[in-house]
């Protein structure tokens, strides 16, 4: 059964014709799977069967705990202690490896949870979990009436000691039946969705481990001739989220771009990767047990690490020696608008658009977006934005002048839109200026101070306009300013060299998009 591709990035995924094979068979319903990387086996749930069993790579499936109190979701904390929602005890309890059970949390405000469903866990060790109320229906749980009036995501902080309450980090009405969660490999964002609702929502995690600024990530995930839902939930080392869907596991890019559909003959409740070089991918799906081969591998999270002691952050979010910290850093795209480097565009007579295709400056400017994003680097676009008429602009200087009388880069207008690839995404910010220089009229240093930004990655057109105004009065700001040369272009060759060679050489780093990519944590 080949798989589907619908953007050309998830051959790079997963093979289209990779086969799935089924491993286990004869359950009632799978749920929960989790990979011990020390055992090396799979732990997974039956909530009807109320069984927790143990898949190992010699085929052998075997009883590990019975009754599993319709235990649900699992993961292991970094000492790899099992941490286990459970629907008949509405509860997340902690298992450590000599079978003792402790009770993490039970109630919320005093009154019981409603069923804890899916479990993840942040390097800081903080504790996350959904609560819908499947484990109060007959099967998955225990038939009872709900005490809490609501479905929320909690949050057992580092600190959480057995049998404290939970910390609600979601709105309270925002979900309807929230299922599978996962964060981002820099752990700044949180994917989480709503099986009833049949969508993604994406997440900030605030510094204090709520969750902030939700907005739809992806929606309609629900089709009449296919059973599956949203329910089971990861992303991998690229930001990429791969969630249970119609037909098997459908996979978004980070920035929710459907890229395509992993097929499976039943339907999938929850999956996990696993194997020795975390290339395969364990699918609960019903009756049966699943795996298929993948190119892409799991976020890391902190069990990865087999019991190890636990790191102050994962890899993607570490800053690394004369590397980049996303928390302290930005990248500015700055003037890449169909007036200033397009055919057709205001400037168009400048030779802008044909340096514009030698630099290849869209597409790597694309591709350092898009790395950013993916590692929690604060994305800003700075757009020069004139009123209809040019009020206000005083014909003090040649390039005021030119902008006149060109009538360009008008509200409104086709000229004063971002270049095609270089539109605004999900969390980027967006500054509008009237000046060559990015700090003079707009709200950037705003931004960037309330970011806690130190380091500046300077990049767009022109080269000797905006991004060298730029970069001089960052350096005097106090900022670190990084030029990826081939992420800028100006009128000519020329003016691109004199500027970086010459006017920057003081005041900025100049570099490469690949030198920067290769700066970037994970």
């Amino acid at each position: 059964m080949p798989h589907k591709v619908i953007d050309a990035r998830f051959h790079g995924l997963i093979d289209e014709f990779a086969p799935v094979d089924r491993v286990g068979r004869g359950f009632l319903f799978t749920e929960g799977p989790v990979w011990n990387p020390v055992e090396q086996n799979l732990l997974f749930s039956d909530m009807p069967g109320d069984v927790r069993r143990r898949w190992t790579p010699d085929g052998v499936v075997a009883e590990v705990q019975r009754p599993s109190n319709k235990g649900n979701g699992m993961t292991y904390d970094a000492e790899l202690n099992l941490l286990v929602c459970e629907h008949s005890t509405s509860s997340v309890v902690r298992i450590r490896p000599d079978g003792t059970r402790e009770v993490l949390c039970s109630h919320f405000e005093g009154k019981e949870l409603n069923s804890p469903n899916d479990i993840c866990v942040k390097s800081d060790g903080a504790i996350y979990f959904t609560d819908p109320t499947y484990g109060r229906m007959e099967g998955f749980g225990v038939k009872r009436e709900q005490e809490l009036s609501f479905q929320g995501v909690y949050m057992l902080p580092p600190q959480h000691r057995p049998g404290d309450e939970p910390v609600l980090v979601s709105d309270r009405y925002m979900f309807s039946q929230p299922n599978g969660l996962t964060f981002s490999p820099c752990e700044r964002f949180m994917w989480v969705n709503d099986t009833e609702q049949a969508n993604i929502r994406v997440f900030d995690v605030a510094d204090d481990g709520r969750l902030a600024g939700g907005r739809l990530f992806a929606t309609g995930i629900a089709e009449n001739a296919r059973a599956g839902r949203p329910d089971g939930m990861r992303s991998d080392t690229e930001g990429n989220v791969w969630v249970t869907a119609p037909g098997g596991v459908w996979v978004y890019s980070f920035d929710g771009v459907k890229l395509g559909e992993i097929s499976c003959p039943e339907q999938v409740a929850n999956f996990h990767w696993g194997g020795e070089r975390w290339d395969t991918l364990f699918m609960c799906a019903t009756t049966s047990l699943y795996t298929v081969r993948t190119k892409a591998r799991p976020r890391r999270e902190p069990f990865m690490a087999g019991g190890a002691a636990p790191a102050a952050a994962p890899a993607a979010a570490r800053p690394v020696a004369s590397g980049l910290d996303p928390k302290t850093t930005a990248l500015l795209i700055q003037d890449m608008q169909n007036d200033v480097i397009m055919d057709g565009g205001a400037f168009a007579d400048s030779g802008a658009p044909d340096h514009a295709r030698q630099q290849n400056v869209i597409e790597n400017s694309k591709r350092l977006a898009q790395a950013c994003r993916r590692a929690g680097i604060m994305v800003i676009h700075v757009w020069f934005v004139c009123e209809p008429g040019h009020p206000a602009i005083r014909r003090n200087a040649p390039l005021f002048e030119g902008l006149i009388d060109a009538d360009a880069l008008v509200r409104g207008t086709w000229g004063v839109q971002p270049v095609p690839g270089l539109e605004r995404q999900g969390a980027d910010l967006v500054c509008e200026k009237m000046s060559m220089s990015a700090w003079e009229t707009s709200r950037l240093e705003s931004y960037l101070r309330h970011g806690g930004i130190e380091t500046i990655i300077d990049t767009g057109a022109w080269t000797n306009m905006s991004i060298e105004h730029t970069a001089r009065t960052a350096a005097d700001k106090g900022f670190r300013v990084l030029v990826p040369e081939d992420a800028c272009s100006s009128m000519n060759a020329d003016w691109h060299r004199a500027s970086l060679d010459y006017a920057m050489a003081n005041v900025a780093t100049i570099t490469t998009v690949d030198e920067v990519l290769r700066m970037l944590p994970g």
